[in-house]
């Protein structure tokens, strides 16, 4: 007698993305974002020299906690160019206000940072046959980084496109996700929740302690806590009682 016949239904492999992932809240916002958009999350971090490397640690924990197709943390060594507070002798500024922050580019800013990171994200995103990158860039609440506007990303994508065997061959047409660039922090934080990111894992802290705790005056700290405030919740960061 024959058995009945049964098709059976194999998944098709998911797409892959390249995320830069800091440890940050915003970058587990977008790291969150792309799994939810069916994207095999391949993560990447890195140890450049900063002040703020308790960060790595906590990227370890978000891309764990994502379970992350891959992670990599690359070391590169901006200290040898210094000029910013998170790479150089420099101190980082603490308990500016609002109206400070949105004038200026402050000295946290490190020079042509995004731009290194995209590169590193481009070479990955060829050998992996992606099409896609995802970075956390945000026009609002970014504290005036250059590096961080739309006018950026949509030259760094054209120019990405040109740069590649993968482009040149037609194989690859790269497209440059900034999916928080138009949302306040508060925003940021709300999207985050709707998809269960643990916010407790991140770090975003400038000038942490050397256990991490956040020193909760650096213009990232405030931007941060003023974005739960505005949620109507607390912050699960440990921050100093004032």
């Amino acid at each position: 007698m024959a058995l009945p016949s049964m098709e059976m239904s194999i998944a098709a492999p998911k797409k892959q993305a390249v995320v830069l992932l800091s440890g940050g809240l915003d970058s587990a916002t977008v790291a969150s974002i792309a799994a939810s958009e069916g994207f095999a999350v391949n993560a990447l971090s890195f140890s450049y020299g900063q002040r703020h490397s308790f960060e790595l640690e906590a990227a370890r924990r978000v891309a764990n906690s994502l379970s992350v197709a891959q992670h990599r943390v690359v070391n590169i060594d901006l200290r040898a160019f210094g000029g910013s507070a998170l790479t150089d002798d420099i101190e980082v500024p603490k308990g500016r206000s609002s109206d400070e922050m949105e004038h200026g580019i402050p000295i946290t800013y490190v020079p042509a940072r995004n731009t290194i990171f995209l590169s590193f994200a481009l070479a990955w995103a060829e050998v992996l046959g992606s099409q896609d990158i995802y970075i956390g860039v945000n026009a609002l609440d970014y504290s005036g980084y250059p590096d961080c506007r739309p006018e950026y990303i949509r030259a760094y994508e054209e120019m990405a496109n040109l740069a590649t065997k993968a482009g040149v061959e037609g194989r690859q047409r790269l497209t440059i996700h900034a999916p928080l660039m138009h949302l306040t922090k508060a925003q940021i934080i709300k999207r985050g929740m709707e998809l269960g990111v643990d916010y407790s894992l991140t770090s975003s802290c400038y000038d942490p302690a050397p256990d991490g705790k956040p020193c909760g005056q650096c213009d990232s700290c405030l931007l941060r806590r003023k974005g739960f405030r505005e949620n109507g919740i607390d912050d699960p960061l440990p921050y100093p009682a004032r």
